[in-house]
């Protein structure tokens, strides 16, 4: 990312703070979250919060923070992306830049399940609340829901997420719940990616909060899509997840948006950090199959 760019973040943080309510104000809202295509196209970038900064072989890819504005930056001007994910300070490095006009925007919530944590499950709410996700003018807020049956913090992850589900609702905001049906294995939190488990998260998470006209999922992309996609009639987005094999998931991404209820993609470090480099050609080919 030039030099200028990081200086005009790093100058606003520092000598005008309100700077970041004053862009968000400011922004050209999106007019649904949907784009001219009918789908979403979302870019995720809120694995830093939680400790997640692998990617590939590097551990740390997504700790340098200035190339991931820039990538970021790359990828929010492709057509057909049609918003983002992330948490406080990436959207308001974001905001800072001027690059969030047009786009729907999603706040993360709950970041405190660290990667590799024995307190992994019990993923608090550290991140956005609705009050703010409202107050900033974004279009909605996700929650990562890992029901672990064998883990006694589990009732709390489902009563605050069926709490954050509530508030998002009572303000007509989106909530994006992503729920896995998750293990404990060699001291490691693993997520049963089998059709089965997706199906049963699928039923759970849907039954979360008081009202469900405003919630919709965020879902992995696994065999047997149909059933996944069956199992609720809530609007699904799907998850691209780390990719090993690109030609694969894109394929298999294509298959499942075919779903009724597939409204679209959230992707994140497979279009961020592809294995050729080029972000731009990433994103486009995902944008292709909306």
């Amino acid at each position: 990312m030039p030099s200028e760019k990081i200086a005009r973040i790093v100058d606003a943080r520092v000598k005008d703070p309100g700077a970041v309510a004053a862009a968000a104000a400011r922004r050209v809202r999106a007019a649904s979250p949907l784009g001219e295509h009918g789908r979403a196209m979302i870019i995720a970038a809120d694995h830093p919060a939680r400790g997640a900064n692998g990617v590939g072989d590097d551990p740390h890819a997504m700790a340098d923070r200035f190339e991931l504005l820039d990538r970021l930056c790359v990828a929010l001007e492709r057509p057909g992306v049609t918003g983002v994910l992330a948490t406080a300070d990436i959207l308001e490095d974001l905001l800072l830049l001027g690059v969030l006009d047009g786009k729907s925007v999603f706040g993360s919530m709950n970041r405190a399940g660290l990667a590799g944590s024995v307190f992994e499950i019990d993923d608090r709410f550290t991140g956005y609340d609705a009050q703010t996700i409202a107050a900033m003018g974004f279009d909605g807020g996700k929650m990562l829901t890992r029901i672990a049956l064998a883990d006694p913090a589990t009732p709390s992850v489902l009563q605050h997420s069926a709490r954050a589900i509530d508030e998002l609702n009572d303000r007509q905001l989106i909530a994006m719940v992503e729920p896995f049906m998750s293990v404990w294995q060699d001291g490691r939190i693993r997520n049963d990616l089998s059709t089965d488990a997706v199906v049963t998260s699928v039923t759970i998470a849907s039954g979360l909060g008081r009202r469900t006209a405003y919630t919709w999922l965020k879902l992995p992309v696994v065999d047997g899509m149909e059933r996944v996609l069956s199992a609720s009639t809530l609007p699904a987005l799907l998850l691209g997840g780390e990719v090993t094999d690109p030609d694969a998931a894109f394929a298999s991404w294509g298959r499942a948006l075919k779903q009724p209820t597939a409204q679209g993609l959230v992707v994140g470090r497979s279009l961020l950090y592809p294995s050729n480099g080029d972000v731009a050609g990433a994103v486009d080919k995902a944008v292709s199959l909306l």
